[in-house]
C-alpha cells in the first residue's frame, strides 16, 4: 500500500538531531563520531516502524544500531517509539538503499538486517530487490570481513530468488529455514511488525544468513 505523502514530516524529524540523521544529498557519514561510544555497528535496511531495531538496541547496549528507512513518515513513528527508551546506541537515517555505498565507509559495518523487504513481484523489477546481486556488491563494500547479512521474508518467490542469487555468485550461507518460528535454532528471534502480522495470518517465515565476502 502506497502511503500518502504528509507535509512537514522532515521538519518534524529535524526536531530530533540527536537521533535522526537527515542528509540533503548522499554523503559518507562518520558514524563513530555520531554515536556516544565507538562500538560495532549493525544496520537494518528498511526499518519500518522500528520494533525490531529498537528491541535489538535495548538488548545489546554494547552494539550500535542504525535503522535506515526511505519513507520518512514511517520513520517518524519509529523515532517517537525509540525516544521512550532513551537509547544512546540507536540512530535513524532517512535514505535510499540504492545509495548505501555513498553513506558508509568501506568495511565500517558489522552486520546487515533485511527484514521483509519489498518483494517487487514483477519480473522486470528484479533489480530493485534488496537481495539482487547488485545490492549484494554494495553490501560487500561496507561490511567488514566475517560479517553476515540476515534476511527474513514471508514471500516464497523472493526467498527462492535470494537463494538463487547467493548460489549464482557463490556466497557462503548458513541458517537457512523455511519455518523460522518453529525452528529451534532461532529461539532468540525478534519479530518485526510485518513478521507478527504475517505470522498471525498463518504465513511461514523464511530466513537465510549469508556472507558477502567469498
Amino acid at each position: 500500500m502506497r502511503l500518502r505523502k504528509q507535509q512537514g514530516v522532515k521538519e518534524k524529524l529535524s526536531q530530533y538531531p540527536e537521533t535522526v540523521i537527515l542528509l540533503e544529498e548522499p554523503e559518507i557519514v562518520s558514524w563513530d563520531d555520531i554515536f556516544e561510544k565507538k562500538q560495532p555497528i549493525k544496520l537494518e535496511i528498511g526499518t519500518g516502524k522500528g520494533n525490531f531495531i529498537i528491541e535489538m538496541a535495548r538488548q545489546n547496549p554494547s552494539i550500535n544500531y542504525i535503522g535506515m528507512e526511505l519513507r520518512d513518515q514511517v520513520l517518524l513513528k519509529a523515532v517517537k517509539k525509540a525516544l521512550e527508551y532513551d537509547l544512546k546506541n540507536l540512530k535513524f537515517l532517512v535514505a535510499d538503499a540504492n545509495n548505501i555505498e555513498q553513506l558508509f565507509s568501506p568495511e565500517s559495518i558489522n552486520g546487515i538486517y533485511l527484514n521483509f523487504s519489498d518483494p517487487w513481484p514483477k519480473k522486470r523489477h528484479y533489480k530493485r530487490r534488496l537481495t539482487y546481486r547488485g545490492f549484494i556488491e554494495k553490501y560487500n563494500m561496507i561490511l567488514q570481513r566475517d560479517s553476515w547479512v540476515i534476511f527474513k521474508t514471508d514471500n516464497l518467490t523472493l526467498f527462492q530468488f535470494t537463494l538463487n542469487e547467493l548460489a549464482a555468485v557463490g556466497l557462503p550461507m548458513k541458517k537457512i529455514t523455511l519455518d523460522l518460528h518453529n525452528d529451534v535454532e532461532f529461539d532468540n528471534n525478534i519479530m518485526t511488525e510485518y513478521e507478527e502480522k504475517f505470522s498471525n495470518l498463518g504465513n511461514k517465515i523464511m530466513s537465510v544468513t549469508f556472507q558477502t565476502h567469498k
